[in-house]
């Protein structure tokens, strides 16, 4: 395979990828799940550290727990969630202003989760507007643990509507040079 291949199927997986907000029944299966996980474990994150920890809720139980802190009808068809969370002492923060990588780094590190699910036909969503106080309370997240995401995951419904992508053209967000 040369490097041409290579990149038009990532641009495929990458154009193939959406937010899936409609699920089968059908569970994913653990082993699944960890090779969707071993993709996060491999990202780059500032200095190595990868402050990030991974909590899977495959049973019916946990998932209503995840549900109440997003309590929307389209995510009680997911059969399984990742909350990806985030440790900020463990994280890199930049010397000349202190910012804090952990959410750079976990966003990094989701998105791989997204790509290798898509790989596997999965479907994923990113949340992030759910009630953290709710979230931590139901799955018993240490106070110094910040869930960062809800990812819910499974194998789309086959009459799901897939959105189309409505992207700024490129030569919007290209600036060569200076600013």
């Amino acid at each position: 395979m040369n490097n041409k291949d290579t990149y038009q199927q990532f641009l495929d997986l990458v154009t193939s990828r959406y937010s899936c907000r409609s699920y089968q029944a059908t569970p994913v299966s653990r082993d699944t799940l960890k090779k969707v996980i071993a993709t996060a474990q491999l990202a780059p994150s500032a200095c190595n550290r990868q402050p990030w920890e991974f909590i899977i809720i495959d049973t019916p139980e946990l998932c209503q727990g995840v549900i109440k802190s997003y309590d929307r009808e389209w995510v009680k068809t997911a059969p399984a969630f990742i909350i990806a969370c985030g440790n900020h002492d463990e994280a890199w923060h930049r010397a000349s202003d202190g910012k804090d990588h952990t959410d750079v780094d976990l966003s990094i590190a989701i998105e791989h989760i997204c790509l290798a699910a898509a790989s596997l036909e999965l479907g994923t969503c990113w949340i992030c507007n759910f009630d953290v106080d709710i979230l931590k309370g139901q799955l018993n997240i240490p106070e110094n643990i910040e869930p960062i995401a809800i990812i819910p995951i499974g194998y789309p419904n086959m009459d799901a509507t897939i959105p189309s992508k409505n992207r700024k053209n490129i030569e919007d967000i290209i600036k060569w040079g200076k600013y």
